[in-house]
C-alpha cells in the first residue's frame, strides 16, 4: 500500500487530521487496533474549548455540536460554604460548549466515510520503519496478514500507550512526568443538573465537580485514592460525599438519581519533547497527558493536528517546508502553557496527602485571588475557554 501521509490511530486527533488532509487533496491512510464499534464507543466527558468548536465548524464537521452541543457561560467555584461563579464570557467573550467524545467521533467517522478514503480497523501497528528516509514504512497486521504502508509522512496519533512514540530513539526523548497521589471516581446519574453551570467543590475532604452531560443527565467526580475500585464506593457513600463537596446554603442541592455509570480515572501530566523525530510527527495523548481538572486532553489533540494540517497543507500545496520543520517547537510552545494551567489547576483544587496547614491556607488564598479579583478571572476564563492555536 501507498499513500502520502500515514495515520495511526482513528481517535479524534487521527480522524480530524485526516478531514483537514482530504479537504486539501491529500491522501492519508488512517491505521486503527481496535474494532470500529469499540472506538465508537469509547467513553469521554467533553467540554470544547471556543477555539475547538470553530475548528470543528470550519472542518466541515460542526453541524451537530453548533445544534444539540450545550454552551456553557460559567464555572461555580465552591470553597468554605460559599460560591464564587466565574462567567468567562463576561470575562474574556469566550465559551466552552459540553459534548462528549464519541460524539466528536462519531462526527468524524462520518466525515470520513462520505470522503471515501480508508480507514483500517482491526489494524494494529507493530513497526514503523525509515523516518530518517524519504519514504517511511508502517507495518501493521489486517485480516491475519502482515502489510506494509509506505508514505511520504506518519502522524502518530495512537495514544499515550501506542507505538509511536516509542519509535523516536531514546536518546532524542526528554520526558517530563508526574503522577498525582490522587484519582477521580466519575459517575453519570440519570439526574437532572442542579444548575447549568459547571460547579467545582473544593472541600477539605477533596474536591468534587458537577457538570451537566444533558438536560436529565448529571455527570459528577468526587477525589479519591488513585487505586481505588468503583465498587468501594456505594451509592449511599457517593452522594453524601457529594452533598458533603458541593452544597452550599441558598443554591439548589445535588439531584440524586439512579447511577449508571462508575469508573476512577488516574491524574498525570506528561510531556514528551520534541514532537518530532524524521518523518514522524505525534500529536494528542501520543505526546502528552494533563489532568482531566482543566479539560484539556482532547482540545489539545485537536490543537495539535490543526497545526499538523497546515504544515502539511503548506508543503503539499505551497512546496514550503517550514511549517513542517517547526511542527514541534510550534505545538510545544502551546503545550506547556496547558500544562502549566492544568498542573497548576489541579494542584490549587486537590487535597494532597500529608499537606501541612501553611500549603492548604495557601491554596484559599489562591482560590481567592483567581474568583474574587479581575486579573485572576481574566486568566483563567482565558486559558479555560482556550489559547489562540498558532495555524
Amino acid at each position: 500500500m501507498r499513500t502520502q501521509v500515514g495515520i495511526i490511530g482513528a481517535g479524534p486527533s487521527g480522524l480530524m487530521l485526516a478531514q483537514i488532509l482530504h479537504l486539501q487533496g491529500i491522501e492519508s491512510v488512517v491505521l486503527e487496533r481496535s474494532s470500529q464499534e469499540h472506538v465508537r464507543a469509547r467513553l469521554r466527558a467533553g467540554v470544547l474549548e471556543q477555539g475547538t468548536v470553530e475548528m470543528m465548524r470550519e472542518f466541515g464537521v460542526g453541524e451537530r455540536v453548533s445544534t444539540v452541543g450545550l454552551k456553557q457561560r460559567a464555572i461555580d467555584f465552591r470553597f468554605h460554604g460559599e460560591s464564587h461563579p466565574i462567567d468567562f464570557e463576561r470575562e474574556c467573550g469566550r465559551n466552552t460548549w459540553v459534548y462528549p467524545q464519541h460524539e466528536v467521533v462519531t462526527d468524524l467517522m462520518a466525515a470520513r466515510e462520505r470522503s471515501g478514503q480508508p480507514v483500517l480497523y482491526e489494524a494494529p501497528v507493530t513497526r514503523i520503519e525509515g523516518l530518517e528516509g524519504k519514504r517511511p514504512v508502517i507495518h501493521f497486521e489486517h485480516r491475519g496478514e502482515s502489510v506494509r504502508l509506505e508514505c511520504d509522512y506518519v502522524a502518530g496519533c495512537d495514544g499515550f500507550r501506542g507505538v509511536s512514540r516509542s519509535a523516536i530513539p531514546a536518546d532524542k526523548l526528554k520526558v517530563y512526568d508526574r503522577i498525582y497521589p490522587f484519582g477521580w471516581l466519575g459517575i453519570l446519574a440519570e439526574a437532572k443538573p442542579a444548575i447549568e453551570d459547571i460547579t467545582w467543590g473544593c472541600h477539605e475532604d477533596g474536591f468534587a465537580m458537577m457538570s451537566i452531560r444533558s438536560p436529565s443527565v448529571t455527570r459528577l467526580y468526587l477525589q479519591c485514592e488513585p487505586d481505588e475500585t468503583p465498587d468501594a464506593w456505594s451509592d449511599d457513600r457517593i452522594w453524601s460525599e457529594l452533598h458533603k463537596r458541593l452544597d452550599v446554603p441558598g443554591l439548589p442541592p445535588v439531584n440524586e438519581g439512579r447511577i449508571t455509570q462508575k469508573g476512577v480515572t488516574a491524574m498525570r501530566s506528561f510531556l514528551s519533547e520534541p514532537m518530532q523525530h524524521g518523518r514522524l510527527f505525534l500529536a494528542g495523548d501520543a505526546a502528552h497527558i494533563v489532568p482531566p481538572t482543566g479539560a484539556k486532553g482532547l482540545n489539545s489533540a485537536l490543537a495539535d493536528v490543526k497545526v499538523l494540517g497546515r504544515a502539511l497543507t503548506e508543503h503539499y500545496r505551497h512546496g514550503k517546508g517550514e511549517w513542517l520543520e517547526r511542527y514541534s517547537d510550534i505545538c510545544l510552545k502551546r503545550m506547556w502553557l496547558v500544562q502549566r494551567f492544568s498542573a497548576g489547576l489541579c494542584t490549587m483544587v486537590h487535597q494532597f496527602p500529608g499537606e501541612n496547614p501553611f500549603v492548604r491556607r495557601l491554596q484559599r488564598a489562591d482560590l481567592e485571588y483567581m474568583t474574587t479579583t479581575v486579573p485572576g478571572r481574566l486568566e483563567f476564563s482565558e486559558n479555560f475557554t482556550g489559547l489562540p492555536v498558532a495555524a
